[in-house]
């Protein structure tokens, strides 16, 4: 039974309300995964049936050309990046990587067959990402130069700013190439 005058103390949460923040995705991430699918699955098929027209389709030769799709399968099964306030993470198969993009060391780009964009943090985390990824999902590209702003204004992101104006003036030309296509001003 309370009384008026119960002077026990009032506990307090332990951490403030949170706001929902959102999270951004690559969207076209499962349409990847479906193709890399689709590629494995031709092969395998296309490898079976010239052994089988051939008449040298064995049990090991089947296994081994199933071996052979897999492999391909895991070479072109897709990144899936995600973005938050102040992180970026790109998760594989077995491996999820993740940067704290408002504590960015370095952003350096690595060019070659498959451009990247090697992210770094003060953390000593280390994130590979295709460029082409935030040129399709605008929310991922605001979400990494939000972060790398905050790094820059900190004083943390030494290096990169060049290779990061030089995607922010792609995506932008990509934008306007876009309005132009969509009004019928091509």
């Amino acid at each position: 039974m309370e009384h008026s005058d119960d002077t026990r103390a009032r506990v307090a949460s332990p951490r403030p309300p949170t706001t929902a923040t959102t999270v951004a995705y690559d969207h076209e991430w499962a349409g990847e995964v479906r193709t890399a699918l689709r590629c494995a699955a031709a092969l395998l098929a296309l490898l079976l049936c010239i052994d089988g027209a051939a008449g040298s389709l064995t049990w090991w030769r089947g296994l081994l050309w199933s071996a052979l799709a897999l492999l391909l399968l895991l070479i072109l099964y897709p990144a899936k990046v995600s973005a938050g306030d102040g992180w970026l993470a790109s998760r594989r198969l077995l491996r999820t990587r993740r940067v704290q993009t408002d504590l960015l060391v370095g952003v350096r780009p690595l060019d070659g067959v498959n451009q990247r964009l090697v992210l770094r943090d003060l953390l000593g985390n280390r994130v590979e990402i295709d460029p082409e990824v935030l040129v399709r999902n605008p929310a991922l590209w605001h979400r990494l130069d939000d972060g790398a702003r905050h790094s820059l204004a900190g004083g943390t992101l030494r290096c990169g700013t060049t290779a990061l104006d030089r995607l922010a003036r792609r995506l932008d030309r990509e934008t306007a190439l876009a309005v132009f296509r969509a009004s019928g001003l091509e």
